[in-house]
């Protein structure tokens, strides 16, 4: 008999959540990291995280959202822990571009709340933005940030609480198959075994699904810290979420928490990572560049004198939706990968849905659209 109904390979943000989901349903299970969460070297750190409801980048995500702030409110009453702020969130750019057409579509069919803003709207409501006489401006009051690293740790307590195991500082070495249909990993610090395996190692899904040939890249994605000179940029003071689909990127950000200032990002582009262990984390100056351009032309209230600078990972595929799904060989291997650098907010619906698959080997949320067979011949 092994050792554990389930093992999850991967404890950030998706791992740790289904780690909890199994553990409340009464499984053995055990965590695996190869460093100890809420950890910086992987997707799921940085202080904070956007979540929204109208997705512009794909209507069939919204059923996945809603159910993820009930959960996310849920972990919250069951940890005693804030985790998310509702702020809303103020995405401007062309009205026929890829962001504000995607939201409006997505908010049309399933009936969400959102308010289209005019530039002249936009200054007068938000005088820290400032926008373009091509742009317009949609709000989405039920949109906010959650506390990423804070969110890791509420899930990792909320599985341990359960019964659930945790190992960290252990690099796994690989996993197999048994003649018996048990699932063995190998780490550096030993053997284990398990009915069922869940994979969720973020940058490092691709060599652990090698056999798949799942078509991942990942790319280097730094976050910038800048002070203010105005306390237009406070949340108390009506500052929300930000995302500006602009001619030079997609760029976003988020109001001023502390002594650190804004938060700001590029969303589009980023280097490639060969190897995620070896990821550069030192400050790129045309990467910085292309942020403070973006503060200068849009954040009229911000300075470009800059405090702090974070790195992490996107793992991307072609078509940038998540990959979900069994193994084909393996049924009792389950996985989530490429996360495409938008899939912090769904770790709660992700993590119950990677729970069902292993434990029921299917699940009743709506993710057949994120199926490995589309990359899968």
């Amino acid at each position: 008999m092994p050792g554990y109904d389930a093992i999850v390979l991967g404890v950030g943000g998706i791992g740790s959540a289904a780690l909890a989901a199994l553990a409340r349903r009464g499984q053995r299970v055990l965590g695996l990291d190869r460093f100890a969460p809420a950890h910086d070297r992987g997707s799921s750190h940085g202080q904070t995280r956007i979540i929204r409801q109208a997705y512009f980048e794909h209507p069939n995500y919204v059923p996945l959202l809603l159910h993820a702030y009930d959960a996310w409110h849920a972990l919250e009453s069951r940890t005693g822990q804030r985790l998310y702020y509702e702020v809303g969130l103020l995405q401007i750019g062309p009205a026929d571009g890829l962001v504000l057409s995607g939201v409006l579509a997505s908010a049309r069919e399933h009936g969400l709340d959102v308010e289209t803003l005019s530039p002249r709207e936009i200054t007068a409501r938000f005088p820290g933005f400032r926008s373009r006489p091509d742009m317009q401006g949609v709000f989405e009051r039920r949109a906010g940030y959650l506390l990423v690293e804070a969110c890791v740790q509420a899930q990792v307590a909320d599985a341990l609480a359960a019964g659930a195991e945790l190992r960290a500082s252990e690099a796994v070495v690989g996993w197999r198959v048994l003649r018996s249909g048990v699932v063995e990993l190998e780490t550096q610090g030993g053997r284990y075994q398990a009915d069922r395996l869940i994979i969720a190692a973020g940058a490092w899904a691709g060599p652990l699904l090698a056999d798949l040939r799942l078509p991942l890249e990942i790319v280097r994605k730094p976050l910038y810290w800048y002070s203010t000179s105005s306390d237009t940029y406070l949340p108390d003071r009506g500052c929300p979420t930000f995302l500006f689909d602009a001619p030079e990127g997609i760029f976003y950000g988020f109001p001023q928490l502390g002594a650190e200032g804004i938060k700001l990002a590029e969303h589009t582009g980023g280097k490639p990572v060969a190897d995620p262990l070896r990821l550069d984390r030192q400050i790129d100056r045309n990467d910085q560049q292309r942020v403070e351009n973006f503060l200068t032309e849009y954040l009229p209230g911000a300075t470009t004198v800059f405090n702090r600078h974070a790195t992490c990972m996107y793992t991307l595929t072609p078509d940038r939706h998540f990959v979900v799904d069994l193994h084909p060989q393996y049924p009792q291997v389950v996985f989530a990968a490429g996360l495409s650098g938008h899939g912090f907010k769904f770790a709660p619906v992700l993590g119950e849905a990677l729970a069902q698959l292993a434990i029921e080997g299917r699940t009743v949320l709506p993710i057949d659209f994120l199926s490995a067979d589309r990359f899968i011949p």
